[in-house]
């Protein structure tokens, strides 16, 4: 069962990986909303360790061709799974990752202030797998007893609050495994 320091702001015995794409919330903001996205890099490719190069700044972009438009880019998300369950944190709960960029929805906007990122190994167009979906109802559970402002209808895709740019998690995602 996943526990969360909460002096730390960190879920313990998970690897943490220190991203620096962060910075502080505004003040006064309670968290109150879990978006998820999903993510590989290259698109499609799965088990390496791509995607957390890309959060920690160390990704090589002459690895792949595709990597050249991430040049000089700095996201993070707070979460990432794995195709096999594996979790990873990058940033602590307190602060702001990077994740949701330019982003409104239900006239709200700037979904990086009061929000937690999670990223999933996968793309829009993939399945992801049952260990993914248990690790994420998982997760879930105990950011709503951490924040309990967090409610079923503020567990959106990154899709919600950029419909203009962004597809994730994608038509896949089956939404009804990760309620209640």
């Amino acid at each position: 069962m996943l526990k969360i320091n909460t002096k730390l702001h960190l879920i313990e015995d998970i690897s943490y990986l220190p991203s620096d794409n962060y910075d502080l919330r505004p003040d006064n903001i309670d968290i109150d909303t879990i978006i998820i996205h999903c993510i590989s890099l290259p698109e499609g490719a799965y088990d390496n360790e791509n995607v957390s190069d890309l959060f920690t700044n160390k990704l090589d972009i002459a690895k792949d061709k595709t990597f050249l438009s991430l040049k000089g880019l700095r996201v993070s998300s707070h979460l990432f799974i794995r195709r096999n369950g594996v979790l990873s944190q990058f940033v602590p709960f307190n602060m702001r990752a990077w994740h949701a960029g330019v982003s409104q929805y239900k006239g709200r906007e700037n979904y990086n202030d009061f929000s937690i990122g999670i990223e999933l190994e996968g793309t829009s167009n993939s399945i992801f797998t049952e260990e993914q979906y248990s690790k994420l109802r998982e997760v879930i559970k105990i950011m709503k007893t951490c924040y309990p402002k967090i409610v079923e209808n503020n567990i959106i895709g990154h899709n919600k609050v950029s419909p203009e740019r962004k597809e994730d998690p994608g038509k896949f995602f089956e939404w009804d495994k990760i309620k209640g």
